[in-house]
């Protein structure tokens, strides 16, 4: 199965807190053989401004007793005003990294945090049901409010 937006490994990737740059792949494979048991989790959220869109995928490094460390990866698109396609994309270029990751590093992603509410009264709510079900299509397990949803909590503030 393939998604629209892709991943190649080449995109930009920083250190949350200190905005290093670092190489996805290689970063990633160093990182697990220093902390085998960590978690990954990968998750994007969006804002719009005036003219353009942000989007923000991260991959948190979840340990298991407490703690994370965050990479992100920021786009600066032209403005979505259609709420349904800009949260639609941001599930999109969770999949896309996850699925890269996972065919091309050989890891497993624990979880997909997904910015979508349960409640009918939110907006989101129209996109979370097919949203997760191609999710869980691809092999992935989704996660979306109320649950805790660290990868997407991240995003959110990046985006700011």
């Amino acid at each position: 199965m393939s998604v629209r937006i892709t991943h190649n490994g080449k995109e930009t990737y920083r250190k949350m807190g200190t905005g290093e740059k670092v190489a996805l792949e290689e970063y990633l494979q160093d990182f697990l053989k220093k902390h085998p048991t960590v978690e990954l989790i990968v998750g994007s959220d969006s804002h719009s401004f005036n003219n353009h869109t942000v989007y923000v995928t991260t991959l948190v490094f979840r340990y298991k007793k407490r703690g994370a460390h965050v990479v992100y990866q920021k786009e600066k698109v032209p403005r979505i005003n259609d709420l349904f396609s800009r949260l639609w994309a941001e599930m999109e270029r969770s999949a896309s990294l996850a699925l890269h990751l996972r065919e091309n590093v050989g890891v497993d992603i624990s979880q997909i945090d997904l910015d979508y509410n349960d409640d009918p009264k939110f907006p989101s709510f129209k996109v979370r049901q097919a949203a997760m079900g191609y999710i869980e299509s691809l092999g992935f397990n989704p996660k979306t409010k109320p649950f805790m949803l660290p990868a997407k909590g991240a995003a959110n503030f990046l985006c700011r």
